[in-house]
Order: structure tokens, then sequence, then C-alpha cells
């Protein structure tokens, strides 16, 4: 049986902090959409597409490289609820990354709008025109938005709060990795180890050695 890694893989951690850029890129943009008319909401939208195109594209990439080369196991001493609240969270993180761009697709094929990458790359619609349809995805969109930005202030506060109170390797697995010559801790609340500097100083029949007072 393969021992769990004590990193994430290293093209897995690339994905990561490229996806990372981009889903801040697409909170700020969404953010200067909705707050934002003329000329800019036009500009913005030229950028909204292809960035979620993009991160859907990376999360359908990076879920079997996942699952391919296993993520490091968490720290043994912790607890329960926070193991299931890791877990969690990010099964809801990969279901917000691919679900936000599909639903943002499917929203502008139902309300006509033709799902343009660049000049001349039109994707082809996955939902047929239907206004009803656009306003309850445009609803959804929205939804998941506020809630995948919920996930993510969740998540910050989880790896900071691991690197910098705990400090136990979990945000150092998604970053510079754990050094080569750093031992491994163990895993599963293992016992560190007692070492008796006097091994027979209860042993009968070993006498025991006075230090000399000085003269």
């Amino acid at each position: 049986m393969n021992r769990p890694p004590r990193d994430f893989h290293p093209l897995l951690r690339v994905v990561h902090w490229l996806m990372a850029a981009m889903v801040l890129a697409m909170l700020f943009i969404g953010v200067g959409m909705v707050s934002t008319t003329g000329p800019a909401y036009t500009k913005l939208l030229e950028l909204h597409r292809p960035v979620g195109i993009a991160i859907l594209i990376l999360v359908l990439l990076r879920l079997p490289l996942r699952l391919a080369t296993g993520s490091p196991p968490l720290p043994g001493d912790l607890p329960p609820m926070q193991v299931l609240a890791a877990k969690g969270s990010h099964v809801l993180l990969y279901a917000s990354m691919a679900a936000m761009p599909l639903i943002g697709w499917a929203m502008l094929a139902a309300g006509g709008y033709p799902v343009e990458l660049f000049s001349g790359l039109i994707l082809p619609p996955i939902a047929p025109h239907d206004l009803r349809l656009y306003a309850m995805l445009r609803q959804a969109h929205t939804v998941i938005a506020v809630l995948f930005f919920a996930l993510i202030l969740a998540h910050l506060c989880a790896a900071l709060f691991h690197g910098l109170v705990r400090k136990d390797g979990v945000l150092r697995s998604m970053t510079v990795g754990t050094p080569p010559s750093q031992p491994e801790l163990p895993q599963g609340g293992g016992e560190v180890p007692h070492f008796d500097l006097y091994p027979h100083a209860d042993d009968p029949e070993v006498p025991a050695t006075q230090p000399k007072a000085d003269e």
C-alpha cells in the first residue's frame, strides 16, 4: 500500500494558484459589471466570458489530476468536525467552480446572446432560447456567486489558521512544499518516543554512581 504524499503534486499546486488568480479576477470583474454601465460594462463582459471558460477547463483538468496524484493526509489531531468541514468545503468549491461557468454559458444561450470568447470564436449554445429560463439561470448565477465568495473567504481563513496558528504543514503542502530535510510528523496522533537519560537508575544489579564532590 502506497503512503499518501506529504505535499500536493507540483503540477496540482501550479493549477491551484493559477485558478486562484483567475477566480480573484472574476470576482473583481463581476463586482465591476453589476456596478458599471456603458462601454466599461462591455469591456468587462468581454473579459468575463473567456476567463470563466478558462476556469471551467482548468477544473476539468484539475479534478482527474487530483484523483490521480492524491492529497496529503490532514493532521491526526484535527477534530472530526474540522475534518468534515475541510472535505465538504473542497467538494463545494469544486462544484461551484464548475457550476458557475456552465450556468453562465447556459444563461447567455437562453437569453439569445452569443458566447464569444475571442474574435471569431463563438461557443455553441447549451440551452434553448427561453427568456423565462434566462431569468432563472441569471438568479441562480447570482446566488451561487455570493455563496462562492463566502466559500472562498472561509477557505482563506482556514488556510491562514493552519499556516499561522497551528503551523501543521497544511498550508505549506499547497505552497512551497515540505523541505526534504524536515522529519515527517506522525499522522493519526502518534506518540513521541521517550528516551531515558539514565536507563539503569532503577536496576538493583547496577551500582549507582555518585558524582565526586569538589575538593
